[in-house]
């Protein structure tokens, strides 16, 4: 399918039940091989300062168990730098984090912190890492981006998400035209966050995305159906969408 929409899988939250008990149960790692065998484009997982639920040792087990990309996700910060330089993903997200919120809230302020930032995609571009930068669907972070040179950008959808009726398609349309906007100046656009069975399609069908990363809600359903099922009905529900 020349125009097939790449799906990521979050597997942060099989970690975050790991945690809850100790120990390594549910591995992961296991997550990930279950993605590689049933389709998935590749893996996602977000290294938070508290290490709330994927450890430093996850990174390197994952990229040695499949051979689907991981795209890390990660704070701009000299600690999170280092160890991307040291794993080598094959993208980082760079992603806004507090320690007290319980998801990402929204997304990067990349036009105001384009001074922090540029060290930081410059060093990871030049390690042959692929920079994605997590913004809100605006032409004022998308014009940063830009300029900060990130190849990739993926827009935050969680408001979309929450939103009904009419917000709902305001905000459709302000992420499919960011979306045409990031491809004409070069810049691949992916999206996330919050997307379900029952809202990814609307998203799916904008034709410029490339990739969409869904996490949370693919690792609940996982509770009732199973990681393979539920990975295979995301897919199914993208590839009607294109």
């Amino acid at each position: 399918m020349s125009n097939r929409l790449r799906l990521g899988v979050n597997i942060d939250h099989v970690a975050t039940i790991r945690n809850a008990r100790g120990g390594d149960h549910p591995d992961p790692v296991r997550a990930a091989q279950i993605v590689a065998r049933c389709g998935g484009d590749g893996i996602t997982a977000h290294l938070r300062e508290d290490r709330r639920h994927i450890r430093d040792d996850d990174l390197r087990r994952i990229q040695d168990a499949t051979d689907l990309p991981l795209n890390l996700e990660m704070a701009a910060t000299e600690e999170m730098l280092a160890i991307a330089l040291a794993h080598q993903p094959h993208a980082a997200c760079i992603v806004p984090e507090k320690r007290e919120e319980r998801t990402t809230e929204g997304g990067l302020d990349a036009a105001g912190l384009h001074n922090q930032l540029a060290p930081i995609v410059s060093r990871l571009s030049d390690a042959g890492i692929r920079v994605s930068l997590f913004i809100e669907a605006t032409e004022r972070q998308l014009d940063a981006a830009l300029r900060l040179g990130a190849p990739v950008v993926e827009f935050h959808t969680g408001e979309y998400a929450h939103a009904t009726g009419e917000d709902r398609a305001r905000i459709l349309k302000q992420i499919a035209d960011m979306s045409a906007l990031a491809a004409k100046n070069g810049i691949e656009p992916h999206a996330g966050h919050g997307l379900t069975y029952e809202n990814v399609q609307p998203i799916a069908a904008i034709p410029q995305l490339a990739e969409l990363n869904i996490g949370h809600y693919l690792i609940g359903e996982a509770i009732f159906d199973g990681l393979e099922p539920a990975v295979l009905k995301m897919r199914e529900l993208m590839d009607l969408a294109r």
